[in-house]
């Protein structure tokens, strides 16, 4: 399954247009390239939409949120929406401060997003209404675990229906769901947690995952997320003794740019619920 997903997005080389964190910019480019995709990175108000139109998916990320950024991403959802273009949402630090929070809350009520995806602090800010002081990371207390896995479900799934959207909740288990079906992957390594970026790489990845699937969002945003998990492992594996987080880095956008569909699916470790 996963491996005829990444099959469909080397073959239509879908353009995302990248509204996203400057910090990570470069890699979340990187990254889009090395799926066989191929990214714009545009996110003055003048030009966002344009730009936007030009393309077959919209990415949007609120790191390094400001007035000018906010204002391109309502004006590039609200066009993408129009064309009926796939949009994911990003919401970086979600809870961290107020003006990030408003922010987000105003593109969920004028954009529908086809998939949100966000650590589980990120998530319970949004939709619970839980004050965090963790700044752009998921709290301790919300790791998911075998303990409180079908709670999270239920959760992301009520969430998902209630948008009609699909909610991917990523961390050391990912789960993406949506109202019907949830996909819990185990796959990734701890190494992961070094990279600065690595959650917006795998936005990136999942915008041209869904882009290029758009009849099959939940499967396609559940491979993204076995993806990145797959790649970190093998990066992990070919990772030199003298090495560390910065060779790791390009390690993970060497291994996606070299995954194939079998390599996918004989390591791909994941759950249907």
């Amino acid at each position: 399954m996963f491996g005829e997903i990444l099959h469909q997005v080397r073959m239509q080389k879908p353009h995302i247009h990248c509204i996203t964190n400057y910090v990570t910019a470069n890699d979340c480019a990187n990254i889009v390239l090395a799926s066989g995709g191929s990214p714009i990175m545009a996110e003055s108000p003048e030009e966002s939409a344009e730009i936007t139109a030009l393309c077959n998916g919209l990415l949007l990320n609120t790191g390094v949120l400001h007035p000018d950024k906010l204002s391109a991403m309502r004006k590039s959802g609200k066009t993408a929406n129009q064309l009926h273009h796939p949009v994911i949402l990003d919401p970086v630090g979600a809870g961290a401060s107020r003006f990030r929070t408003d922010s987000v809350n105003i593109l969920l009520q004028e954009i529908h997003f086809d998939v949100i995806r966000a650590n589980l602090s990120e998530i319970k800010a949004l939709f619970c209404g839980e004050k965090v002081s963790h700044g752009v990371d998921a709290v301790s207390s919300d790791s998911i675990t075998e303990k409180n896995l079908p709670e999270i479900i239920s959760l992301i799934q009520s969430i998902a229906g209630k948008l009609n959207t699909v909610i991917a909740v990523t961390g050391q288990t990912d789960i993406i769901a949506d109202k019907n079906r949830a996909f819990c992957i185990k796959n990734g390594c701890s190494m992961m947690k070094t990279v600065t970026g690595t959650g917006c790489q795998l936005s990136a990845l999942t915008a041209v995952f869904i882009t290029a699937n758009p009849d099959n969002m939940t499967e396609a945003a559940a491979a993204a997320a076995c993806v990145m998990g797959v790649c970190g492992e093998i990066a992990l594996e070919h990772l030199k003794p003298y090495e560390g987080n910065a060779s790791f880095r390009n390690r993970i956008i060497d291994a996606v740019c070299r995954l194939d569909a079998e390599t996918l699916e004989q390591k791909a470790n994941y759950q249907i619920f």
